[in-house]
């Protein structure tokens, strides 16, 4: 089976075929016979190439050879190719290329540039690479779309090239495209009766994209006057296989080719193809992966050019993944090992290689937007001189590795014993799986390492074998798999002999409950790297980003109870939201909001302008399970807090459990420091124990820093000898304004009227829900180790009222007592004193009490108006004078105000700037 095909070479040398030797048939025309008649799977023979009365002979095995008497020219050079800083290389992707109106915007970009000399790289138009490829898999199928799909590879490119260019231009692309299609059809032809494609059959079709959008990007900087040549790089680039999938450049060869092509069209502007190439032999290849890159990276150093952009669709690089890390930022500078080490980790950079041309001659690469011209890109060149030391400096970006297995291999008997390192990578490098990362401690009993999911299976059935022995012995006691793995990567050039980094990384990491499976640092110390569970890992870049303050402090927030302290925490939430944000790099996200009956839940936060609608509108049923397990299983966001502004046991029972889980804790609810003293003390052990935050300060005497003022005394050594004070707000205001001829009835009715009661007053005037609660949390702070059935209440609720069926028969029966009110009330007078209701710890003699007092006009507690409290800390330092806090002690701003602090404050303790 024979037929004949005129085909045109591409290049000066033969394309690849399948063939063993060459015989020269003619002079005039340069075209190939495939003969397959050697190939046995075919049992036959295919003649391709007959032009103008010439052909090639060609028979077959699965390289391309060329013809011996074609080569590349050997003519005399007479135009010198200069080089150094008038030449500015440009490389635009197939983003850039995508359609004409782009390749018209590349060639304005290019004519803008005021260097003397450039030379341009492109890559093929967008997809096209892809249907080149499809075009290959199709043909070797035996599938006859084939054609079809080669038909619409021509219809793109020629409805480009018209809508692009114009008269002789137009037509003369227009008549290379059908050239260029009517030899693809028959090298495609040639593929499907073969049945397979040689990588040199398949690398000559796919590059034809490049050819052609190098062609008509050259039209159209060549319509504006200016002189372009085009180039095709096979002619030039030479290099050699490397490894699998890896190609290195011959750069004195290319050189040499570079020179002679220029002396034919030594242009001030050249566009040249990216991604393809040719061996030594003259067959056609690729630079395989970010081809395109790696060419302008070669080119500008053959031609030791000022600078090489690489124009994308993105405004530099970032200092983290953006689909991670909203906040990432473009950074403005990399130094080479800074790019090669986050391109390693899978940031979306530059491939490693490309750095390595434009690195040994100090060439600077810039990643600029083509669709936003004004960013001034990110540059990626030698480090900059700069002593500066910040932390925040010397750690430039971070970067993931997902779907990852950690192997471990461990065993005493591997201690000191040489070889076993190189055995165990033996046997992974037989199954080819790619070691991602290695880690081993000093000890030598154990080493592990990562891989990609996918070939942990194999790798581990290959250890099994090889260690088969030594496991059944007890030289080794296991080879363990962990799935479910990411590698985050911190990586910076200042890192190197800078102290903290790792301290701050790792206080970033347990602050937000993130398990360190295994670490490793290189000696260079440009990256650290830590194996952590892939449901973490973005949590933890997040954190890990916002630590070296290349983001703000997030913090995603559930608000238990929206009602009058809830809701004014919500109010003051959104009113400084922008300001803390601006201010203090601080970003509190409400991603909750539940009450009894129903709860309000997002993703990425509620807008607090409208939470009250949203609550009324797009609530669903109230279920705290999974208002928590919302919260929990929340990965955009590294830390997480609940507010509980309830008065709640049921409540405040779940907050060991959420302590656990890793999600802090805020409240002014009494309940659970209140509580049994074994719940209270579980849960300051705990607290004590981990990075997880339980902070409580609104719960004595809402927004006044008692808790605070206590502890600090506490930790700097002092000794508490009593505290005592007015605790109740409600009490405070009462017995403030019950002077003169005012009745005890009378203000206890205005007070309520105010809202400085509960809805039944009873609960204040007994002394129990708050005196004796928040006396019993200030002893427990203080070390004394109390129930609440330890501190005895004189209540203020008469006897024959407590049994009343209802606050308003309270408030009906109260004045009847009037009259015993006033009675003590005159005989404080009497004594120039003031009644106080107060609650006393007693360190010294570890007790407390809640009672009614008197005091000393001139006395501190009786200068107080409104519903303030009054706390005295009497302390060893403190003795003579006690320590005195004094301001509002009820309302619901100010106790929204207590938790607001605390959430600031647990901000700070997770890494924003104080």
């Amino acid at each position: 089976m024979t037929g004949r095909v005129a085909l045109p070479v591409v290049h000066r040398a033969m394309v690849a075929s399948l063939a063993t030797n060459i015989r020269q048939g003619g002079t005039s025309a340069q075209c190939w016979k495939y003969d397959l008649s050697q190939d046995r799977s075919l049992g036959g023979s295919v003649r391709i190439g007959q032009s103008q009365g010439s052909f090639l002979t060609h028979r077959s095995t699965n390289l391309l050879r060329p013809a011996a008497a074609i080569s590349v020219e050997q003519d005399d050079v007479n135009t010198y190719l200069p080089k150094g800083d008038m030449w500015s290389v440009h490389k635009f992707g197939g983003t850039c290329m995508g359609t004409p109106q782009r390749i018209q915007s590349v060639a304005d970009i290019v004519l803008s540039d005021s260097s003397e000399r450039k030379l341009v790289i492109v890559s093929a138009m967008s997809k096209v690479t892809d249907m080149m490829y499809n075009l290959v898999h199709k043909a070797q199928s035996r599938d006859d779309s084939y054609m079809i799909a080669l038909e619409e590879v021509f219809e793109k490119h020629m409805a480009a090239a018209k809508d692009l260019l114009d008269g002789e231009d137009l037509a003369s692309f227009l008549s290379q495209l059908h050239s260029d299609v009517s030899s693809l059809r028959a090298m495609l032809s040639a593929i499907y009766i073969a049945g397979h494609a040689t990588e040199s059959f398949s690398d000559f079709v796919v590059g034809h994209g490049e050819l052609w959008s190098a062609q008509m990007l050259s039209y159209a900087i060549k319509k504006s006057g200016a002189p372009c040549s085009w180039m095709d790089t096979r002619e030039v680039l030479v290099v050699k296989p490397s490894g699998p999938n890896q190609v290195d450049p011959d750069y004195l060869e290319s050189e040499k080719r570079l020179q002679k092509w220029f002396s034919r069209q030594p242009a001030e502007i050249i566009v040249a193809t990216g991604f393809i190439a040719s061996t030594a032999e003259n067959i056609p290849t690729t630079l395989k992966r970010d081809g395109s890159d790696f060419s302008a990276a070669i080119i500008g150093s053959l031609v030791r050019a000022r600078q090489v952009t690489i124009w994308t669709d993105v405004d530099g690089v970032f200092s983290a993944d953006p689909r991670k890390v909203s906040e990432a930022v473009i950074l403005s500078t990399l130094s080479y090992q800074e790019a090669w080490e986050m391109s390693y980790f899978g940031a979306n950079v530059l491939h490693p290689r490309t750095i390595i041309p434009v690195m040994k001659d100090n060439i600077p690469i810039v990643i600029r937007n083509m669709f936003n011209i004004s960013a001034p890109g990110t540059m990626i060149c030698r480090q900059p001189a700069n002593d500066n030391g910040d932390l925040d400096a010397c750690v430039k970006s971070f970067a993931t590795i997902d779907n990852l297995a950690l192997v471990n291999v461990e065993g005493t008997g591997m201690a000191g014993v040489p070889g076993t390192s190189s055995a165990i990578f033996s046997v992974v490098k037989d199954v080819g799986a790619n070691v991602i990362m290695i880690s081993q401690a000093s000890s030598e009993h154990s080493i592990c390492f990562a891989v990609p999911e996918k070939e942990v299976a194999a790798v581990s059935a290959a250890l099994h074998v090889r260690f088969r022995e030594a496991l059944a012995a007890g030289r080794l006691s296991k080879v363990e798999v962990i799935n479910g793995c990411s590698i985050l990567a911190v990586v910076g050039l200042r890192m190197a002999s800078t102290p903290g980094v790792s301290a701050m990384l790792f206080d970033a990491l347990a602050k937000a409950n993130i398990n360190v499976r295994a670490i490793a640092q290189g000696c260079s110390e440009y990256n650290i790297t830590v194996v952590l569970k892939q449901e973490d890992c973005v949590r933890a870049l997040r954190a890990a980003h916002s630590r070296f303050f290349l983001s703000k402090t997030t913090l995603a927030v559930g608000i238990i109870g929206p009602g009058l302290i809830g809701g004014t925490l919500l109010n003051q939430l959104k009113d400084q939201a922008a300001v803390l944000k601006e201010n203090m790099n601080i970003d509190l996200r409400v991603i909750g909001i539940t009450g009894s009956s129903t709860m309000l839940l997002s993703d990425t936060g509620i807008d607090l302008t409208q939470w009250k609608e949203l609550l009324r509108k797009e609530a669903e049923p109230a279920d705290l399970a999974n208002f928590v397990r919302h919260m929990s299983d929340n990965h955009v966001f590294p830390n997480k807090v609940l507010v509980d502004c309830t008065a709640d046991t049921s409540v405040a029972s779940h907050y060991y459990d959420w302590l656990k889980k890793g999600i802090h804790v805020i409240t002014p609810n009494k309940k659970a420091n209140s509580g049994p003293l074994d719940r209270y003390l579980k849960l300051r052990t705990l607290q004590r124990a981990s990075y997880t935050h339980y902070f409580y300060e609104a719960t004595v005497g809402a927004g006044l820093p008692i808790i605070s003022t206590l502890r600090g005394l506490l930790e700097t050594g002092d000794k508490i000898l009593r505290i005592e004070g007015i605790f109740s707000g409600t009490l405070s205001y009462i017995f403030n304004n019950f002077e003169g001829t005012r009745t005890f009835s009378n203000v206890v009715a205005e007070a309520k009227e105010a809202g400085y009661t509960e809805p039944d007053p009873r609960d204040d005037l007994s002394g129990t829900d708050v005196a004796r609660k928040q006396v019993i949390i200030l002893a427990r702070e203080s070390g004394l180790t109390l129930e609440l059935s330890d501190i005895p209440v004189k209540s203020l609720v008469p006897e024959a009222l407590a049994s009343c069926s209802s606050a308003d028969e309270f408030m009906q029966k109260l004045p009847s007592f009037d009259e015993d009110w006033a009675k003590q009330r005159s005989e404080a007078e009497a004594a120039g004193e003031v009644l106080r209701y107060v609650g006393v710890v007693d360190a010294v003699n570890q007790k407390g009490q809640v009672e009614l007092r008197r005091y000393k006009r001139d006395h501190p507690f009786a200068q107080l108006s409104g519903s303030d409290n009054i706390i005295a800390f009497t302390t060893s330092r403190y003795k003579e004078q006690p320590l005195i806090v004094r301001g509002p002690g009820a309302g619901a701003e100010v106790t929204a105000g207590g938790v607001f602090c605390d959430m600031l404050r647990l901000a700070s303790s997770l890494g924003a700037p104080s």
